[in-house]
């Protein structure tokens, strides 16, 4: 699957550098590219994405040692056997990330960045649950964003959704993740909010701490 490959892709190498926007905010990359006066490439794994050089304040190096890739989700070890309801947050996540084709990692990490792993939380904006879905969303994927099983079944099919629409870039399906589809094609690329490009700091933070790999 395309998908999948692409995400191992992207997600193979962690060593490299920061982007500083001009927000503060920091992300991680693999490399940059001046692609003319204006505009900046930004490099990870097999994946780019360009955003307007004014959006960048400064480049840090990160002495970082490489972490291994993420595995592939067909190799990870099986779901617990207990019924759905009985299962950790954590277990709910690695159920969901093998019935979508998802690395067990990636979704625990969106897991963690959108709730702490709460399954009662709910934010400011109203979004509900492990993976804090809006009402709104969960009503289009037919799911119940209070039962905690179907709460995170569903993010994790919405986030496999994003990847296909944006053809297994990371960056771009969390942004519009977090931000909201809208975002990310409006400006085409990572939407310049401080608090999108955190969010996604913060995950491949999460992803490189944990080696990327399925526990």
């Amino acid at each position: 699957m395309r998908l999948l490959g692409l995400l191992l892709l992207v997600s193979a190498s962690w060593a490299g550098e920061y982007a500083v926007f001009a927000s503060g905010a920091r992300m991680h990359i693999d490399r940059h590219e001046q692609v003319d006066g204006a505009t900046l490439r930004l490099y990870q794994g097999a994946g780019f994405t360009e955003l307007a050089a004014s959006q960048i304040r400064a480049f840090e190096p990160d002495d970082a040692v490489p972490a291994a890739p993420i595995a592939a989700a067909a190799s990870a070890k099986p779901a617990p056997s207990r019924q759905p309801e009985h299962l950790t947050p954590q277990e709910l996540a690695d159920r969901a990330a093998d019935k979508y084709g998802l690395p067990r990692q990636l979704v625990r990490s969106v897991m963690a960045a959108e709730s702490a792993n709460q399954k009662e939380a709910v934010s400011p904006k109203g979004a509900i649950g492990l993976m804090q879905l809006m009402p709104s969303t969960a009503e289009e994927l037919g799911a119940d964003p209070k039962d905690p099983v179907q709460n995170v079944d569903a993010g994790a099919r919405y986030l496999r959704d994003l990847l296909v629409k944006y053809d297994g870039e990371l960056w771009h399906a969390l942004a519009a993740y977090n931000a909201g589809p809208g975002a990310v094609d409006k400006y085409g690329s990572i939407p310049p909010y401080r608090e999108t490009i955190q969010y996604i700091d913060r995950i491949d933070r999460d992803l490189r701490k944990h080696g990327g790999s399925n526990p």
